[in-house]
């Protein structure tokens, strides 16, 4: 190497040594006592007395019985089914059940009408795919539906269900639309 080269080499490295150096002694410079408002902080901090409120009482648990003076009905108790009219209307439960009351109505398709000599069959599709016939008075649904009617574009039941409130047997009619 040159002695040029040598020369600048070594003095850029004495400057270098000696801005460090300068920032090192500004920055201890710095690091004094502070100034007014470090001061303030530091005496702010001892006037101040905090306020804390104490605790509220924690009042012991006591356990209430539930309908301690009987006049309410316990919701997780099935209740029975008191009607002051006697209805005279319900299914016959000793009858023998018939294949299609096997399946829930929503489960079945009205799919077709077949006539032979009087008799309308409606043609039902059950969720096996296979394809049953029904007529007039025969038993469909689980919920004691009979059927009534057969026409091209629907078949109607008369079903017998139980009242959610009442507990009474009561009537409701269902239909069954074609399906194309």
């Amino acid at each position: 190497m040159s002695d040029s080269l040598k020369h600048k080499s070594t003095s850029s490295n004495r400057f270098k040594l000696g801005l460090s150096g300068f920032l090192t002694l500004a920055l201890v410079a710095c690091g004094g006592d502070g100034d007014d408002l470090d001061q303030y902080m530091r005496d702010a901090a001892k006037d101040v007395v905090p306020k804390i409120k104490p605790l509220p009482e924690v009042k012991p648990y006591l356990a209430l019985q539930y309908n301690a003076d009987g006049l309410l009905i316990d919701p997780f108790r099935a209740r029975k089914a008191v009607s002051s009219n006697l209805s005279v209307l319900h299914p016959n439960l000793n009858r023998p059940k018939e294949p299609m009351e096997a399946y829930p109505l929503e489960s079945l398709k009205y799919v077709g009408l077949l006539s032979k000599s009087k008799l309308t069959y409606a043609l039902l599709k059950t969720p096996d795919n296979a394809v049953q016939q029904v007529k007039l008075g025969n038993y469909v649904g689980q919920n004691f539906g009979r059927v009534t009617q057969v026409t091209d574009s629907e078949m109607v039941l008369k079903e017998i269900v139980q009242d959610d409130l009442s507990g009474d047997w009561v009537e409701r009619t269902s239909t069954l639309a074609l399906q194309e």
